[in-house]
């Protein structure tokens, strides 16, 4: 089996982020009114459709336009082209690394590009576990959550690597 070249590999996985993001997302806003819960898994899993105008969990939105603008798009740009630059910049990224970013970038741009068409970003998801909750979210959020979260993973697993080799050489 050949090998993807690690670039193709960054643009399948941003692109395959983003295009999971807005079609949820265009399935939501054609299909879902304001508001109106939908219930996929009990009261633990629901759909919900709401606009955010802010950040996570809205916050931010009773910001002034001008302020919203240079917080929620303008400084988020920036990042993720920083973020995408040093992707394909930096050639010592494991495998881990590399997806956790393309995965962040994906997510980034995917509600970036709502904030860009819509002034606002759809978000329709719902997790109930009786115990804890989430906000209302979106795949762009998943998308940025489960880069993180491999970066947290690598961070551990990299450290603990990094101890037995030590013990070992001791």
């Amino acid at each position: 089996m050949k090998k993807i070249p690690r670039i193709a590999l960054i643009l399948i996985i941003i692109f395959a982020n983003i295009g999971c993001d807005q079609i949820t997302k265009d399935l939501a806003r054609k299909n879902l009114e304001y508001r109106e819960t939908i219930e996929v898994i009990g009261d633990y899993l629901v759909l919900t459709k709401v606009e955010n105008q802010g950040a996570f969990l809205g916050m931010g939105s009773s910001l002034s336009p001008a302020l919203r603008t240079i917080l929620l798009l303008v400084l988020p740009s920036i990042v993720m082209i920083g973020v995408f630059v040093y992707l394909i910049r930096t050639k010592d990224l494991n495998q881990i690394n590399i997806w956790a970013l393309s995965f962040i970038v994906g997510g980034g741009i995917g509600n970036l590009y709502d904030r860009i068409l819509y002034g606002e970003v759809t978000d329709m998801i719902f997790i109930d576990l009786q115990f804890a909750h989430t906000g209302i979210f979106n795949a762009a959020d998943v998308s940025v959550m489960v880069g993180t979260g491999l970066i947290l993973l690598d961070q551990f697993t990299s450290k603990k690597k990094a101890e037995l080799s030590d013990q070992k050489s001791s």
